[in-house]
């Protein structure tokens, strides 16, 4: 039953979405779809735990799921070809109505400063371990253009949360990475307008949404690779290893040592993996940003689109 209200209630956001983007009140163009669909419909892939993560830039609250509206009908009636996502708890499960809805949309509750080690981020790594799909706005919450931080004419995305890397690393597969740029969205339904306009959409918009080649499996390996081994000298000068084997697979620690050796270690054992979050995070945000400067020019202000 529970399987069966999930997928009642996508295929009816999904269907209420697509009637919008054909309705003529808006127009969307969709570019390079078929990397997403070609990731979704590698059966064999999946079956062997490759899941599928998109990452896009966050630029209003209709994003998700207005975007899906533009994917193929019969993808809303498979688990397997619809998204998971994370939802933030103060917007999205505010009372028992929304709370059912969106969990039965796949939409996994996260509490906005619990950290990047909370459930939502545990069940995130199990949907891709399983080879399903997740979604990441990677910046954790909807930033538009004007907002976006500048340096020497240049804007950038504000940083992105290192829930991202946790989910990445920690997968026992590497997930199939693919990034997208929306535009549009964010003059659909800007922020900062007073009540009760700020909950109805602008009319007329024209919406863009581009999807990139995935993102290397090698770039994101190497930032793993890359700090696999940590030397400790002890006070009675004997060396002693981090053996840590970092990979998309997870952390495993195969190390026996003394109680104050433990600690040392443990200390720079979450030094370097906050190091490592960082660095496959910043991996996801460049692609995202170079997807959208070929969209959207330097000030990633939808003046290309």
């Amino acid at each position: 039953m529970t399987t069966l209200l999930s997928t009642a209630t996508i295929t009816a956001t999904g269907l209420l979405c697509k009637a919008f983007l054909n309705s003529g009140l808006c127009s969307i163009t969709v570019s390079n779809l078929h990397i997403l669909l070609d990731a979704l419909r590698n059966d064999e892939r999946r079956r062997n735990g490759q899941g599928v993560v998109t990452v896009a830039n966050h630029i209003s609250t209709l994003d998700d799921p207005l975007v899906w509206g533009t994917l193929p009908t019969e993808l809303y009636l498979n688990s397997n070809t619809t998204r998971w996502s994370l939802g933030a708890s103060d917007i999205m499960f505010t009372n028992p109505l929304f709370s059912a809805f969106f969990r039965k949309g796949q939409v996994l509750e996260t509490f906005r400063g619990n950290g990047i080690f909370q459930p939502s981020i545990d069940i995130a790594i199990k949907q891709l371990n399983e080879g399903h799909w997740v979604h990441l706005f990677g910046e954790g919450k909807v930033n538009q253009p004007p907002d976006y931080p500048r340096t020497n004419g240049v804007a950038r995305l504000p940083r992105f949360k290192w829930g991202v890397g946790r989910i990445l690393m920690e997968t026992a597969v590497p997930p199939l990475i693919i990034p997208m740029w929306l535009t549009g969205f964010d003059k659909l339904m800007p922020e900062h307008r007073s009540f009760p306009y700020k909950y109805f959409p602008r009319l007329g918009i024209r919406l863009g949404v581009v999807f990139g080649n995935p993102i290397s499996v090698e770039e994101i390996t190497a930032a793993l690779s890359a700090h696999s081994y940590v030397p400790l000298v002890t006070e009675d000068g004997v060396e002693s290893k981090l053996n840590n084997e970092l990979h998309p697979g997870g952390c495993v620690c195969r190390t026996a040592m003394r109680a104050e050796e433990q600690f040392a270690l443990g200390c720079e054992r979450k030094r370097q993996m906050d190091v490592v979050r960082s660095d496959v995070t910043a991996i996801v945000q460049r692609a995202v940003e170079a997807l959208g400067r070929q969209v959207s020019g330097n000030l990633l202000d939808n003046s290309r689109s």
